[in-house]
C-alpha cells in the first residue's frame, strides 16, 4: 500500500505524518516495525530488500520514505517497481515537501497506484478559518481585525502562524486573568497582534538593509523583488525602509553621544517608541553606516517618496531605484 503526501504547506503535511505515525504506534507500541528512510541515503536495493523481508514477527510494516524526486536512479527503479510494491500489506508512506510536475511520470504512477494527498498553501476562507480553530485550541478568540493584521504581517506561514497564534493566546490570558479570573475565553484585537508580532515584511526589510549594510546590492535587489513578484505593495515596503533607516539614524545619534550598552539603547528605543527587536537588530548593523551615509541615505528615501507621490516614477521603479542608490 502506498500513501502519496505532497505539497508547499509543510506544516500540514508534517502534521499529517505525524498523525498516521502516532496511529500506528497505537497498534506497534514497539515502534521496531517502523522505519524512516531517505532516498538519498539509501539505495532502492536496500529499501527494496527491507519492504519484502520476511518476518515471523512483523505482520505489517510502516515505512516514512522521503527525497524519491530527488535521487533520478531510486525515482526511476522505484516507478519500474511501483505495482509490486503497492500490492504490498506493508505501508509505504512517500512524501515531497514541495510541488510536484503534474506531467512527471513518476507523479502520474503514485496518483494512480496509491492514495495521495495535496497540501496547498491556504488561502483566503480556508486560511482564515485554520487561524481561528488555532485560537480555539487555547480557548481564546480573535477579532477579524485581528485575522486580518495577523494575515498582513505573516502570510501563510503556518509554521509562524501557529507560534504566533499560540502567544497571542497565552499573553492575552494572563492579562486578563488577574481582572477576570472566571473567563473561558479571550478575544485577541488587531492591537495585540501589532503589539506582539514582528511582520514578515519587517523581518525581511531587516534583511534587504543588512545585505546593503554589507554592500551586497545583489541580495537586496534579491530581497525586493521577491516582494514585487508576490504583489507586496511598494509603497508598504518604502514606508518599511524608511522606518528602519529612521531608527538606525536615531540609535546612530545615541551611539555618538556615547549612549551605546543594550540596556542603555534598548531604554533609549523604549522612550521614542522602538520595539527593543528593532534595537537589537539595528544596533548590529551600525557599525556599518557612518552618521553622514545615513543622513544622505534618509534624503534619498524622502525624495523617492516624493517623486512617486508626485507622479514622476512609479512605486516599483522608485523603490528598485532607491535601492540601486544606497
Amino acid at each position: 500500500m502506498i500513501l502519496f503526501l505532497y505539497g508547499k504547506d509543510t506544516y500540514r503535511l508534517q502534521q499529517k505524518l505525524r498523525e498516521i505515525e502516532n496511529r500506528y504506534r497505537e497498534i506497534h507500541k514497539t515502534g521496531l516495525n517502523l522505519e524512516k528512510l531517505d532516498a538519498n541515503q539509501i539505495s532502492f536495493r536496500e529499501f527494496w530488500d527491507k519492504l519484502f523481508q520476511q518476518s515471523m514477527f512483523i505482520k505489517k510494516k510502516l515505512f516514512f520514505l522521503e527525497n524519491v524526486f530527488s535521487n533520478q536512479k531510486f525515482k526511476e527503479q522505484f516507478t519500474e517497481k511501483i505495482k509490486e510494491i503497492s500490492g504490498s500489506e506493508d505501508i509505504v508512506v512517500l512524501f515531497e515537501k514541495k510541488e510536484l510536475a503534474g506531467n512527471d511520470e513518476t507523479f502520474k504512477a503514485l496518483k494512480k497506484y496509491g492514495k495521495s494527498q495535496e497540501f496547498k498553501p491556504l488561502e483566503g476562507k480556508k486560511l482564515r478559518e485554520w487561524i481561528e480553530k488555532g485560537f480555539q485550541k487555547y480557548e481564546a478568540e480573535i477579532t477579524e481585525e485581528g485575522i486580518d493584521k495577523l494575515i498582513e504581517f505573516v502570510g501563510n506561514d503556518l509554521w509562524q502562524l501557529s507560534n504566533e497564534i499560540k502567544k497571542l493566546s497565552f499573553f492575552k490570558r494572563t492579562a486578563i486573568a488577574s481582572h477576570l479570573k472566571n473567563c473561558l475565553k479571550t478575544k485577541v484585537e488587531r492591537e495585540d497582534v501589532e503589539k506582539l508580532v514582528t511582520s514578515k515584511i519587517e523581518t525581511d526589510i531587516f534583511k534587504t538593509i543588512d545585505a546593503l549594510a554589507q554592500r551586497d546590492k545583489k541580495r537586496a535587489f534579491r530581497f525586493i523583488e521577491n516582494h514585487l513578484e508576490k504583489g507586496d505593495n511598494p509603497l508598504y515596503l518604502l514606508k518599511m525602509i524608511n522606518f528602519q533607516f529612521r531608527n538606525l539614524l536615531f540609535l546612530k545619534l545615541c551611539q555618538l553621544k556615547g549612549e551605546w550598552s543594550l540596556t542603555s539603547m534598548e531604554m533609549v528605543g523604549k522612550n521614542f517608541g522602538i520595539h527593543p527587536y528593532v534595537v537589537k537588530k539595528s544596533m548590529r548593523m551600525l557599525g556599518n553606516f557612518s552618521l553622514e551615509e545615513l543622513k544622505k541615505i534618509y534624503q534619498k528615501i524622502f525624495e523617492t517618496d516624493l517623486e512617486i507621490k508626485t507622479g514622476k516614477i512609479s512605486p516599483q521603479e522608485g523603490i528598485r531605484m532607491l535601492i540601486a542608490k544606497i
